[in-house]
């Protein structure tokens, strides 16, 4: 007999018992005695039974799974989130299902139709756009639990997140007060993507009375290091080259790094390099890299929560509200010769 044949009138018949007291007795019921139970679980794992959590989710409206959306598999700090949140959830008793967009709309789209056709009882999703959020606004509307993993206050869907515009800020800003005038920026300016992080840049310019000098932006349209590197040596290229630079993540940031250490360019006392993230390679590169740090553990403590109300109040969601978590700088020898 194989594991997925096995049914509760299998277990009844090897025991003897009746189905509804099999039932009962797998499910931990006080109204079965002990010594019964025990023997009805003996038998059941002889037979390798699994529940049916399908036939379960038809009667309790529950599957007890949430559907957990990413845009990228290889970034460091989203597969940190992705492993606390399925952690954090499993305390809970709930499973997780992965899909990743690859920062496609229309996978981005697939996946949520997807997690929606396998009734999973809640969403988690860190969009490919912070913006453009129709398509996930349209579900929430329809009273389907979603929390967001970035923020945009105006969005009408709940998100806890990091406050990216105010982490690139406090970046630029640490670069402005250690001395720097031309800040280059490493990001992409695609409308489709991540706006926050370059206006946050902008702003602390704009205050600091330094004026915007496009020749000071690179954007190659993607967060790896590689892509940091070739972004670094653009951006080296200018006839007057930036003392300073905020990449948006420590990818782009060890990468710039990386380029520097090839071409002789001493950091910082050439140029100071600043990332996003904090990940644990940019603390052990060669030059260990400041960063604007990702709070993992705040993020996924307080979206899982969020997400778990909304699955309790059922069809009469609450109204939206975006947290956003200000995140600390983290210092270190790439912007200040010390650690």
């Amino acid at each position: 007999m194989t594991r997925s044949s096995v049914r509760l009138k299998d277990i009844a018949d090897k025991t003897g018992f009746s189905v509804n007291t099999v039932s009962l007795a797998l499910r931990g019921s006080p109204r079965i005695p002990e010594e019964t139970r025990q023997l009805i679980r003996t038998i059941a794992e002889a037979l390798n039974y699994l529940p049916n959590h399908i036939a379960q989710s038809l009667v309790s409206r529950e599957t007890k799974t949430i559907g957990l959306i990413l845009t990228d598999i290889t970034n460091p700090t989203l597969m940190r989130t992705a492993q606390a949140i399925e952690l954090e959830l499993a305390d809970r008793g709930y499973g997780t299902l992965f899909a990743t967009s690859n920062n496609d709309p229309e996978e981005e789209i697939r996946a949520l139709e997807m997690f929606r056709s396998r009734q999973v009882d809640g969403m988690l999703i860190y969009p490919r756009s912070h913006r453009k959020l129709d398509h996930i606004r349209k579900i929430r509307q329809s009273n389907y639990p979603i929390v967001l993993l970035v923020g945009d206050p105006d969005s009408g869907i709940d998100a806890v997140c990091v406050d990216e515009r105010r982490g690139a800020y406090k970046a630029t800003r640490h670069l402005i007060d250690t001395g720097h005038r031309r800040i280059g920026i490493i990001d992409s300016a695609n409308p489709l993507g991540n706006l926050e992080k370059s206006e946050g840049y902008l702003q602390a310019l704009s205050e600091a009375g330094i004026a915007f000098e496009p020749v000071l932006t690179a954007d190659l349209q993607g967060h790896s290091v590689m892509k940091g590197y070739w972004a670094m040596d653009q951006l080296m290229s200018a006839a007057n080259r930036p003392t300073g630079v905020f990449a948006a993540n420590d990818s782009l940031a060890i990468g710039a790094l990386r380029w520097c250490q090839k071409n002789g360019v001493n950091v910082p006392r050439d140029v100071a390099i600043i990332g996003f993230d904090n990940i644990e390679f940019a603390e052990h590169a060669a030059t260990p890299i400041s960063s604007v740090n990702y709070a993992v553990d705040i993020v996924t403590e307080l979206a899982v929560e969020r997400l778990m109300r909304l699955v309790a109040a059922k069809d009469a969601l609450p109204d939206p509200r975006v947290t956003m978590i200000e995140p600390d700088l983290v210092i270190r020898e790439s912007t200040t010769g010390r650690s």
